[in-house]
């Protein structure tokens, strides 16, 4: 489990992009986002997990500003050993809870029995390499709509790129990632 709980030591707190958007703005890049993301470790608030269960399941807060408007959005993840790897599921958030004002703070306690993996997102498996887990992964949400994460973090920083197409034309998704420290 030690692999999982040093990923999981880099992937948990609070994070943003200031660094990053501070950069950008002295080369006059204004066509980029200013990103938080909150991640906490939930299990807490999950019962009758297997006695034998070791995995950690995490409430994602993000939001994206960008042009005047800011876009919230919450994932429930669950992360896993396979072997020396790290996968991410991706979960269903519980029922009642939605997606822009999910929080760890009004995460009901739910049942284990009645969390559900996401039929639609292709799980990502990350890998340690030169001190730096990397890895994501392609998922069809629909027979025209593709989404792709590709991932690097370490202690310095979280590096995430995500990118959604339609019928091969990116709909979301920038050319660069998005680099967050934590704060």
């Amino acid at each position: 489990m030690r692999n999982l709980d040093s990923f999981m030591e880099i992937l948990t707190g609070d994070f943003d992009n200031r660094q990053q958007m501070e950069a950008l703005e002295k080369e006059g890049v204004t066509n980029f986002p200013f990103s938080k993301h909150k991640n906490t470790a939930c299990n807490d608030k999950i019962k009758n997990l297997p006695a034998d269960f070791d995995g950690v399941f995490m409430v994602e807060e993000s939001s994206y500003a960008m042009a005047g408007k800011e876009n919230r959005l919450a994932n429930l993840f669950l992360f896993t050993r396979e072997g020396e790897e790290i996968k991410l599921t991706s979960y269903e958030l519980p029922a009642g809870c939605e997606k822009a004002s999910f929080t760890y703070e009004n995460m009901p306690v739910v049942d284990y029995a009645d969390l559900k993996p996401s039929a639609k997102f292709t799980p990502a498996v990350y890998s340690l390499k030169d001190g730096v887990w990397e890895g994501g992964s392609v998922s069809m949400f629909s027979p025209v709509l593709k989404f792709t994460l590709y991932e690097r973090f370490s202690p310095d920083f979280l590096e995430v790129s995500e990118s959604m197409e339609v019928n091969g034309r990116r709909t979301f998704g920038f050319d660069m990632p998005i680099v967050y420290k934590k704060i």
